[in-house]
């Protein structure tokens, strides 16, 4: 028989956001309509005995109560089971709330619940994990400045062991410990839980991997993704949005990802105070942090760009800094649709290089009517040193063939030119541009394969009066939607890595137009973009995008 019945701690916040007690964003209109689903549909139920275990041990924790999002949180993660054979129903929780929300605190209930006796498994070790010490070990230290409450220590000295770097249950043998972001020596992890703390400054897989890879060998594995928004796009937060917004409306199943977003349905909301409730579900009982966030909208209000944080934490919307970044991330996104079939059209191609012995990277564009392809693909060199310094997943857009390894001092630019020489045997490319002073470099390999500036005049030497001439179109297209780079995300990394930069400011004569450059000089490579800026400059060889023949290049001999 299916289960119709809501434990009582998870009805109260079901109903809160139904009824429209405590300001809720779609996402939670929707997360919890979903939940009554599963409880009506499936066999499933929640541990009342086990929960209320749990809730007992808040009386060591110093809070002033335990709001009702963790009571629900805590229920369906830790306590909600299938009846078939008693595993989690949603053992993996992604939370994602407003700076100030009580992650932490939430994190280490979560933590001493799971590793005390009324979890009853022995030796379910939990591992906090984070990019940098101070977010791992913020929820490590409150539970050990629980433990170190001289009203609370002589009795769980009878439970636990501790000292500053791990915890250990004396009844179950589970320790807790605190996790940086080296994966290297993890290997041999057995955990039980593992939880991220701030998962948006991861910028790729690798410690993710490292710590999950260790789980099943403990019964009831569980992650806790904990985090507020970021900057990094892209990455895992992106990711687990993505798929959280699929699972809420349907479109996949949850496989036991229980998706509790909070955030501000638009960003216009954030100038009613009432609606901050959406994007931290504790802020109505936290009178001093809405004292501080009532300031910090004061603040960002004269200046949004220097106060965009206020936006990304406080209220989940990503607000990158208005003055240097190229385009709102939700234009970036857009870009990633399936490029049609372009065989035998015309288009233009551009590149772009910072060093040879580091990054390189060319563009096959094209044009119809407002709408613009672009076919990207890249080198790096293996010996660069900023390699070390790269948060990407190289080694899989490898794979994907979105990128080329060259195990070299260098990157031959006879490589560059073999791929120009590929897509010409696919695409009437009718003209080349690239940066006046990096030509002399490529001259020779392209000339090999039909290009040169002098001779043939299918070169463009691009300045930085062509690219201020191209930024407001650029400017347009992103507006408008109007890029279609397929599923790229090489270049989608790269044009997210670039800001504007207003021309003559430093000489004391802004003109009020705009080049580009790199927000973080050696970790963050442009060049994917800045290629696709230097195709538009010709872009106009190509008129409204009208198709040509595919031309018989021959063969060429290096």
């Amino acid at each position: 028989m299916m289960s119709s019945n809501i434990n009582p701690y998870i009805l109260r916040y079901i109903e809160m956001v139904e009824t429209g007690e405590i300001e809720a964003c779609e996402e939670q209109q929707l997360l919890v309509a979903y939940v009554r689903k599963c409880f009506a549909t499936e066999e499933i139920y929640t541990d009342s005995e086990q929960l209320e275990k749990y809730l007992s041990l808040v009386k060591y924790f110093p809070y002033d109560r335990l709001f009702e999002w963790e009571e629900f949180c805590l229920a369906l993660h830790c306590c909600t089971y299938r009846a078939k054979d008693d595993m989690p129903r949603w053992p993996d929780l992604f939370a994602l709330m407003g700076r100030g929300g009580g992650k932490d605190g939430y994190i280490a209930l979560e933590s001493f619940c799971l590793m005390s006796e009324h979890n009853g498994i022995l030796r379910y070790d939990i591992d906090i994990c984070a990019n940098n010490e101070d977010q791992a070990k913020a929820p490590f230290d409150d539970i050990y400045g629980v433990l170190e409450t001289p009203e609370f220590t002589k009795k769980l000295k009878r439970f636990f062991y501790w000292n500053k770097e791990e915890i250990i249950s004396l009844k179950t043998k589970s320790k807790l410990k605190y996790r940086t972001n080296s994966p290297k020596g993890k290997d041999g992890l057995r955990s039980g839980a593992v939880i991220f703390n701030e998962i948006h400054q991861y910028q790729d897989y690798a410690n993710i991997n490292v710590f999950t890879t260790g789980l099943g060998k403990k019964k009831h594995p569980r992650r806790t993704y904990a985090t507020t928004n970021g900057d990094v796009r892209d990455g895992p937060l992106d990711h687990l949005l993505e798929r959280s917004e699929q699972i809420l409306r349907g479109d996949i199943p949850d496989n036991g990802l229980l998706p509790f977003i909070c955030k501000l349905d638009d960003k216009e909301e954030i100038h009613e105070p009432k609606n901050w409730d959406k994007a931290n579900p504790s802020l109505r009982y936290l009178p001093n942090l809405q004292e501080e966030m009532a300031k910090e909208y004061e603040e960002w209000k004269l200046n949004p760009s220097q106060f965009s944080a206020f936006m990304t934490k406080r209220m989940n919307i990503p607000d990158g800094n208005k003055e240097i970044q190229v385009t709102d991330w939700e234009n970036i996104k857009a870009t990633n649709k399936q490029l049609p079939e372009l065989t035998g059209r015309s288009a233009v191609v551009g590149i772009d290089y910072s060093k040879i012995t580091d990054f390189a990277s060319a563009v096959i564009h094209f044009r119809e009517g407002n709408t613009r392809y672009d076919i990207s693909h890249s080198w790096l060199c293996s010996q660069s040193a900023d390699i070390p310094r790269l948060k990407i997943p190289w080694r899989e857009w490898e794979k994907i063939k979105l990128l080329t390894v060259v195990d070299d001092v260098e990157i031959n630019p006879d490589l560059i030119a073999e791929w120009i020489a590929s897509q010409a045997a696919k695409y009437n490319l009718v003209k080349l541009a690239l940066d006046n002073y990096r030509y002399a470099l490529l001259a020779n390999s392209l000339k090999k394969v039909g290009f040169d500036a002098k001779d043939y005049k299918n070169v463009k030497l691009v300045r930085p009066s062509d690219i201020m001439q191209i930024s407001p179109v650029i400017d347009s297209c992103f507006a408008k939607q109007n890029f279609i780079w397929g599923d790229n995300p090489l270049l989608r990394w790269a044009t997210n890595n670039t800001k504007l930069i207003k021309s003559g400011v430093k000489t004391g004569n802004d003109t009020g137009n705009y080049v580009y450059g790199k927000i973080e000089a050696k970790s963050r490579k442009t060049d994917p973009f800045i290629a696709v800026v230097a195709a538009m400059t010709i872009e106009s060889e190509l008129g409204d995008g009208a198709c040509g023949e595919t031309p018989d290049i021959g063969v060429y001999t290096y």
